[in-house]
């Protein structure tokens, strides 16, 4: 605990060198933490990969930043790491709890996001506006235990504000998840507008829409 008080204080050169050192993280010399309580078990942040002030991460497995990929301020990122001696989930030894973020991709700020099974959020894909919930485990009231199940994000995807994804959910690439849906299952047609409660594809995304065809990951 001294040590991390002591790195999260350090200037951010010589908060680098004591990430890579005291916790064996890897950290490009281009990428950059801010003033952030960031300490899962493993860091891999490639590239240009960026994580703003007031962000917690803790209690993963591995969280991985592929080049350009952004977390912006004040996001929570928590999850059930897989080496304690709990009772919590022993029932799925296959379980990573990781956040694994494809370049380009962004979550903005004032987000949750549960990583008790592991997240993927595919490249170009943007996390949107405030108060978003990413849940991947809760209590399964037939067997009475906590459980928990994966979430896919894939590439060049579009999440609106204040949405609720749940474990087991897919939004696929090159698709919309309109703000305040509720996202509780997998879905596999890219090119579409997925929106309410529960979500359901409402419309078709024309092929000429210029977000999903960027070289460039932010929208200015």
């Amino acid at each position: 605990m001294i040590l991390k008080l002591i790195t999260v204080c350090l200037p951010w050169r010589l908060k680098r060198l004591a990430l890579q050192s005291w916790f064996k993280y890897k950290i490009h010399p281009t990428a950059r933490i801010g003033l952030a309580w960031v300490f899962p078990g493993k860091l891999v942040m490639e590239k240009n990969s960026r994580i703003d002030h007031l962000t917690i991460a803790v209690n993963l497995d591995l969280m991985q930043m592929s080049e350009h990929a952004k977390i912006g301020r004040g996001n929570w990122v928590t999850g059930f790491a897989t080496n304690t001696n709990s009772k919590h989930f022993r029932h799925q030894p296959e379980r990573k709890a990781e956040l694994i973020m494809g370049e380009w991709a962004a979550i903005t700020k004032n987000h949750h996001i549960d990583c008790t099974n592991s997240i993927t959020i595919g490249k170009f894909t943007t996390i949107a506006g405030y108060q978003s919930q990413l849940l991947t485990h809760s209590i399964n009231v037939y067997e009475n235990r906590q459980d928990s199940a994966p979430i896919v994000i894939g590439d060049y995807a579009f999440i609106g504000t204040n949405v609720v994804i749940l474990g087991g959910a897919v939004l696929p690439g090159y698709s919309v998840l309109g703000a305040k849906s509720l996202l509780n299952k997998p879905f596999d047609e890219e090119w579409k507008l997925y929106a309410g409660v529960p979500a359901k594809a409402v419309s078709d995304i024309d092929k000429d829409a210029k977000y999903f065809s960027r070289a460039d990951g932010f929208v200015y």
